[in-house]
């Protein structure tokens, strides 16, 4: 039994580690683990405390793979609710769906019981507000949701080494099950309704008891564009062992074109149990938990560098 994940999942590792040791599913596991980071309004990437978009709305993305049957669920764009990894788990139990967004995914939140929150912190609030000046003045602000340009404003924001954060976790419970989870308040200064890579299955994660599981963290337009989660575990049914899966996965980003591309992180394990993360940054690193730990450790990531170039239209 084990967890793999990005360094602030690390925080909520003990009490999954606990579940797992009492015998509970991976599921369980990835759960507890992420709304952990969910609730933690110190980390600036997830949940209550999240950056929001350009118009300063906290909007909510998550998703998770059960690798028994490769069942998932995902919601995009909530509002007004702090644990989204545990609506994408009950769309996954609950409907014939795997992707609920926007006004559906917060009535399903209402319907399943969950209580409302404010998500926006004065911290976030004050950091969003330095974060677009001075490209934008106090009276810009205040009239920001009038703008018919906001397009504009959110390439000036943009920058794509501050604004992105994410949480994931990969499971393994004591029959060997895997799953796989991700959360995130996604791009920081997003324009409304951006959905990235963290709910999309086989972009942000992918699980498959078979051969293994990946989730990603960093530019999620580039890991869709290239199915990037699935790719780590498509590369391992064909044979290829883990760290090589990652490099070539990584690599495959080389070859995507356009005017924004930029940094991508992921962590990875195989079918028997080997683990590793992957970053194109250097001295990057990622947590890990076994039976045999009374606490998380943090693990190097293999480097990898990847083409980087953001461009505006300006």
């Amino acid at each position: 039994m084990y967890l793999v994940g990005s360094d602030n999942a690390a925080i909520g590792f003990p009490a999954a580690m606990e579940r797992l040791r009492a015998g509970a599913p991976a599921v369980d596991a990835v759960e507890i683990a992420i709304r952990a980071v969910e609730a933690n309004v110190e980390d600036h990437s997830v949940g209550v405390g999240g950056y929001p978009n350009i118009l300063g709305e906290v909007e909510l993305d998550a998703g998770i793979m059960d690798g028994r049957d490769l069942t998932s669920g995902a919601v995009a764009a909530l509002k007004g609710y702090a644990h989204p990894i545990s609506l994408a788990r009950l769309v996954m139990a609950r409907l014939p769906h795997v992707f609920l967004v926007g006004e559906g995914a917060a009535r399903f939140a209402r319907e399943m019981g969950f209580e409302r929150e404010e998500l926006l912190t004065e911290v976030a609030r004050e950091t969003w507000a330095k974060g677009l000046q001075p490209e934008f003045s106090d009276a810009d602000l205040a009239a920001i949701c009038e703008r018919d340009d906001l397009w504009r404003w959110v390439e000036m924001a943009t920058d794509p080494e501050r604004t992105r954060g994410t949480t994931n976790v990969i499971a393994c419970d004591a029959q060997g099950h895997l799953c796989v989870g991700v959360s995130t308040s996604g791009w920081a200064w997003k324009y409304p309704g951006r959905v990235g890579d963290s709910p999309v299955a086989g972009a942000g994660f992918y699980a498959d008891d078979r051969y293994g599981a990946a989730a990603c963290t960093g530019t999620g337009e580039m890991a869709i564009r290239a199915a990037t989660a699935h790719s780590v575990v498509m590369y391992m049914k064909m044979g290829v062992p883990l760290q090589e899966a990652g490099r070539r996965a990584m690599r495959d980003l080389n070859d995507l074109g356009g005017r924004y591309l930029a940094g991508m992180n992921f962590v990875a394990v195989d079918a028997g149990g080997q683990h590793a993360g992957f970053s194109s940054y250097e001295q990057a690193t990622y947590a890990y938990m076994d039976t045999s730990m009374d606490a998380p450790e943090t693990l190097p990531r293999l480097h990898v560098p990847v083409t980087a170039r953001w461009e505006r239209t300006r």
